[in-house]
């Protein structure tokens, strides 16, 4: 049986916040369905990677989306050909309910995509409880529920997140872990950005741990199990 295709192909990929030379050539690549592991201490990189990728940085280098070079195009323009982002912030707009929300995240009128308000609310039921509630009051872990949902009703095939779990009760993230599984069940490609390591490599197909703004592995999780050395330099504190 022959592999899933290509998704995302980043090939060389540097990033620049002003003078600073952030990302100092970047490959990795994401085939259609699979989920991506995107390891590293804080400040290795991985934020900036798929910053720049989502045209959100000064950037250079190839960013193939399904064999469109993309790069230097607008993040919005990025976004309606399928690429989703969810940042670390857990960005919300607060005086809106959280059903406006997820209303907002919705690709265009009449548009059909693989998700719905049901998916949403069967995933994470506290949403349905709060449906009505503006989303400014909502906890941190609710707010997070929020922004993943609101990511997929704009019906992206591939999606990018952004420490999901940063901060949530253990309840919640295993929410988020459960989330990240319906995921994979419904064949999405995914880059996750994941501080906590048992989380990413239980959900990742393969996972790519960065160091000093590069890539320094690429493997299974299963490898990198194995790999004690790079896990000690690069990865533990």
């Amino acid at each position: 049986m022959s592999e899933p295709s290509v998704a995302l192909d980043v090939r060389e990929l540097h990033a620049f916040y002003g003078k600073s030379h952030i990302l100092q050539g970047v490959n990795l690549h994401v085939r259609e369905g699979e989920i991506v592991g995107l390891l590293g201490r804080n400040g290795s990189g991985r934020s900036t990677t798929i910053k720049a990728i989502m045209g959100m940085v000064d950037n250079r280098g190839e960013v193939l989306w399904r064999g469109r070079n993309v790069l230097g195009l607008k993040a919005y323009e990025i976004a309606h050909l399928g690429l989703g982002y969810v940042p670390e912030s857990r960005d919300v707009f607060p005086k809106l309910t959280v059903h406006q929300n997820l209303m907002l995240g919705e690709k265009g009128k009449g548009a059909v995509g693989r998700w719905s308000f049901d998916d949403m609310y069967s995933m994470f039921p506290r949403l349905r409880e709060r449906q009505h509630t503006e989303a400014g009051v909502l906890s941190g872990g609710e707010q997070q529920m929020l922004t993943l949902c609101r990511t997929l009703m704009g019906n992206p095939q591939l999606i990018m997140i952004d420490e999901p779990t940063e901060g949530l009760a253990p309840a919640v993230v295993q929410q988020v872990a459960a989330y990240l599984r319906e995921l994979k069940r419904r064949g999405m490609s995914v880059i996750l950005v994941e501080q906590k390591l048992a989380i990413a490599l239980e959900v990742s197909d393969r996972v790519y741990v960065m160091g000093d703004r590069r890539i320094v592995f690429e493997g299974t999780p299963a490898e990198l199990k194995a790999d004690a050395a790079t896990r000690k330099e690069w990865l533990e504190v």
